[in-house]
């Protein structure tokens, strides 16, 4: 029979789980309380949440929750990054750390129900971010209509440069 303490930790793990976009797992062994903060504070800046629970109340709830099995990095000390909102922000302040810090060990995690490896999670954490992506595909919708606008405008100019130049070419006589 399990303990109320695990039962109450499983329900908070599976509450953490309810709406993420993704679950990154990382190990923290090795880094001062000043660094997790900070880590915390870089985390919560990408809109994201950290939470330290045990590895198989985790397996169990990921179980429950017919999620993908994260056997595979679920070893160890292991800080669960859960993105509510853009899981590219959250892995790359991630990343951005374990830069600064090499106490920090990236393991996996899960996004958009998949499981991903380390080398995954930095290969999102590569990708631009969300809003660098709608700006390019504005970009790329709005582009062949400004060069349409333009075409459309050259006859117009240069009718107007035409005009303008019989007036001074009068004015000057």
């Amino acid at each position: 029979m399990p303990n109320a303490q695990n039962q109450a930790m499983l329900e908070a793990v599976k509450a953490d789980l309810q709406d993420v976009t993704a679950v990154w797992v990382v190990d923290y062994r090795g880094l001062t309380v000043k660094e997790v903060q900070a880590l915390r504070n870089d985390i919560r800046n990408a809109e994201a949440t950290m939470k330290v629970y045990k590895n198989t109340i985790m397996h169990i709830a990921l179980e429950e929750m017919e999620l993908p099995n994260m056997d595979a990095v679920l070893e160890g000390p292991s800080a669960f990054i859960f993105a509510a909102a853009d899981p590219v922000a959250s892995a790359k302040a991630i990343k951005e750390f374990a830069k600064k810090n090499q106490n920090l060990v990236i393991k996996g995690g899960m996004m958009d129900g998949m499981f991903v490896d380390a080398a995954q999670v930095e290969a999102i954490a590569a990708l631009p971010s969300r809003e660098e992506l709608i700006a390019k595909l504005l970009g790329t919708i709005s582009n062949p209509l400004v060069k349409t606008v333009r075409v459309l405008n050259g006859p117009m100019e240069a009718f107007a440069r035409c005009a303008q130049a019989i007036a001074d070419q009068k004015s000057a006589a």
